[in-house]
């Protein structure tokens, strides 16, 4: 049948390709065609999927329609629906309505926003995230910008490049505030000539830095101490490769009876009073235990 997919087909596809009203009836009665909602059925059985849902949500609301929002989010694994209602934009004017779904006419979204997956039309990740930031409350977004990392939705850092275009957009602001924060990046000179300073507040000689200890560069080391400190410039974006390498760097540390801390480059920057502490506070106990 035309354009079937997850088990269901639009009337309008039916008609196009030929079949006539009155053969869209008789498969009904005969059960080859199930009535999901107007002017979409599924085929051969009545259940559907969680993808057949979704297509039939878009295909109800029309040739312009997409799962966004929550519901791209869900299909993309990086948050839940709402309640179990389906959210679908539209591209175009008039708001159609349908039991069970939230429609949103979008007469500017842009083409190049729309895509498809698993073959269901949705909104691209970079325009979902932006959805979500003006949907989920702000404790939610972290969770929901770190799983689109983790799954390889989009990366945090190419997030936020893609964002300089969408200055204006609702959600824009929030999302910038957030990744600014989670993928601050210092050069190393400008990393040093922070934390440094509090190396020496703290009443700590200064570290190596740079060193390859147990068979890995750090970034500071104090060999009396036998303490690592390491600093994270993206929270978010850690592939299984470079988790996989961080793991493995700490294990040979923990091995040679070192102690390890790490910090984000935003908390040596923005966080001092935080850092000083833990660094302090790890440097006596090390020091009573030496």
């Amino acid at each position: 049948m035309a354009r079937r997919q997850h088990g269901v087909v639009a009337r309008r596809d039916l008609l196009r390709i030929g079949f006539s009203s009155k053969e869209i009836e008789r498969r009904i009665a005969r059960g080859r065609l199930h009535p999901i909602t107007r002017g979409v059925y599924s085929v051969g059985r009545r259940e559907l999927s969680p993808k057949g849902r979704w297509m039939a949500a878009v295909l109800a609301c029309g040739e312009n329609a997409c799962l966004s929002h929550r519901s791209a989010g869900a299909l993309y694994g990086i948050c839940e629906e709402r309640g179990g209602v389906i959210e679908v934009s539209v591209r175009g004017t008039g708001e159609p309505r349908r039991r069970g779904l939230r429609v949103r006419t979008r007469p500017a979204l842009p083409w190049r926003e729309v895509g498809t997956l698993d073959r269901v039309p949705i909104t691209s990740p970079v325009q979902t995230m932006i959805d979500l930031a003006t949907e989920l409350p702000p404790r939610f977004m972290p969770r929901a910008v770190n799983e689109a990392d983790k799954l390889e939705v989009i990366a945090a850092d190419d997030l936020r490049l893609a964002l300089e275009d969408r200055v204006g957009q609702p959600g824009v602001r929030a999302l910038v505030a957030l990744l600014d924060k989670d993928t601050f990046v210092l050069t190393q000179e400008e990393l040093e000539r922070l934390f440094l300073p509090l190396v020496r507040e703290v009443g700590l000689a200064l570290p190596r830095a740079g060193e390859t200890v147990n068979g890995f560069e750090v970034d500071f080391f104090w060999p009396e101490l036998g303490l690592v400190v390491e600093t994270d410039g993206l929270r978010y974006h850690r592939t299984p490769s470079a988790q996989a390498k961080d793991a493995r760097r700490d294990q040979a540390h923990t091995a040679a009876g070192f102690a390890r801390l790490r910090f984000t480059h935003w908390q040596v920057k923005h966080e001092r009073d935080y850092v000083k502490r833990i660094l302090g506070e790890t440097a006596g106990r090390l020091t009573r235990r030496g």
